[in-house]
């Protein structure tokens, strides 16, 4: 039997441009509130050298040998194409670490000891705003490496030797301390879950089944949904129900956002994972549902630190399990009005290969869908990918990398842009506000919960359906 799902016509969360504006007063005190480093100098370039030495294996050592210099890579870099600075060419982008790899681990590093100098704090410093500020690690440089460098991957274990050099910007230093040392983001708690949950059942009637014993579906959320905007998480309840699956969210594995893999802290990475392995194992899930949170799927399916092929369980982003359910038949769902394109988040579409459910859904839903100029393996990141919207001093370049999609978006004819990653979301929501675009953001969860046929749509008061 379905839980019920029976909801009022206006939601009692504000609307997600309500939500943006308190969220970006929320960024700018995170600056205030990250550590200062505790370290000397000479200890700090160390400690960066020693993770280098330690994360560079056969396929980094190929990868930064390997490079030709040939540029193919810049034409597919948003930061590149937005600024023309040669800066901000991936293949310049691992510069440093080339160096670090020259010295202290080629055959010939005998060699380069001589030729090259040793690196300073100054080139850690340097090196910050090319790997935090400059790169999304949004793979789309790889896919036209003639070498198959993964830039992306060699980017982020410079982000591991900034961890090290106590380098990490601002924002991402104080919701990793955050995360590592209260479990929370932004303040989202287990609390905060449970007065959610009592949030929509009071004022929706809509039942979300906390912390159940034993589940067939684990479903994740995110702080977003926690401290600001619950209309997410009231619309995954939504179709939840209306599936009439056996589902539940866990008040000691709820967070989907993972700081230890923005900030490139491996393990903090590996120390947030654990407890959301440990409950899905716990409730005897079949399937762990990974919220709208882009960065969160490679944090829990690509995790370095888990052997997949061993969990008793499937990992699935959001659009992707609710895309599987469509082809099956069990949503039923009307007919999605106006025109609209989709955004495919990098980590789940191009780095993971997730294009045709979310398609899948807006098919089910009979939408009037334009596909962006460049789309699926070779879509355009939004800019803000990896914690990129989260720093203040990437605003140039994050406003700069937007404008590519803006156009894009503008040459379909779409009235809305639908996505699927709260991150790209509130870039979008950034980039729409501050451009004055006249076109809507969308969430692909909110769309599918507001068009299910026995139910009655809940939208923010404002906003179309």
């Amino acid at each position: 039997m379905k839980t019920n799902t029976q909801a009022v016509t206006r939601s009692v969360f504000p609307t997600f441009e309500q939500v943006f504006q308190g969220f970006a007063g929320q960024i700018g005190m995170l600056r205030e509130m990250a550590p200062p480093p505790s370290l000397p100098a000479e200890r700090r370039v160390a400690r960066a050298i020693d993770t280098l030495v330690e994360e560079t294996n056969a396929d980094e050592a190929v990868w930064l040998e390997s490079c030709i210099h040939c540029g193919q890579c810049t034409n597919a870099c948003h930061f590149f194409l937005a600024t023309g600075e040669a800066k901000y060419a991936p293949m310049r982008k691992m510069d440093l670490y080339r160096r670090v790899y020259q010295r202290e681990i080629s055959p010939l590093r005998w060699w380069y000891r001589l030729v090259t100098r040793a690196v300073q704090l100054a080139d850690l410093e340097a090196a910050q705003e090319l790997v935090y500020d400059a790169c999304s690690e949004c793979g789309r440089c790889a896919m036209v490496c003639p070498m198959g460098i993964d830039t992306a991957s060699l980017v982020h274990h410079m982000r591991s030797a900034l961890v090290a050099a106590e380098l990490v910007p601002p924002e991402l230093a104080a919701l990793r301390m955050e995360q590592k040392h209260r479990h929370t983001v932004f303040g989202a708690s287990a609390e905060a879950l449970r007065t959610m949950v009592e949030t929509i059942g009071e004022h929706h009637g809509v039942a979300i089944p906390l912390d159940k014993e034993r589940a067939e579906v684990m479903v994740l959320s995110s702080a977003v949904d926690l401290v600001a905007n619950g209309n997410g998480l009231l619309a995954t309840a939504r179709v939840m129900n209306h599936l009439g699956v056996d589902w539940t969210i866990c008040s000691d594995a709820y967070e989907s956002a993972n700081f230890g893999l923005l900030s490139g802290d491996m393990a903090l990475w590996e120390e947030l994972v654990d407890p959301i392995v440990a409950a899905a194992e716990r409730v005897g899930a079949k399937t762990l549902v990974i919220a709208e949170c882009g960065h969160a799927y490679p944090a829990l399916r690509w995790n370095p630190m888990l052997h997949g092929g061993d969990l008793p369980f499937e990992m699935s982003f959001m659009s992707e399990y609710l895309g599987r359910q469509a082809r099956a038949g069990n949503l039923r769902l009307r007919p999605l009005k106006g025109r609209v394109t989709f955004h495919d988040p990098c980590k789940t579409g191009r780095r993971g290969g997730a294009f045709e459910e979310p398609r899948a859904l807006l098919a089910a839903m009979d939408a009037d869908l334009v596909e962006l100029p460049a789309n699926k393996e070779y879509n355009w990141c939004c800019g803000g990918g990896a914690g990129i919207f989260l720093l203040e001093r990437a605003t140039r370049l994050r406003d700069e990398a937007f404008k590519i999609k803006m156009r894009q978006v503008d040459e379909t004819g779409a009235e809305a842009v639908i996505v699927s990653c709260a991150s790209c979301r509130l870039n979008f929501e950034a980039g729409r506000v501050k451009n004055q675009w006249n076109k809507r953001v969308e969430s692909l969860v909110e769309l599918v919960a507001d068009h299910l046929i026995d139910d009655e749509p809940v939208r923010a008061e404002g906003v179309a359906a």
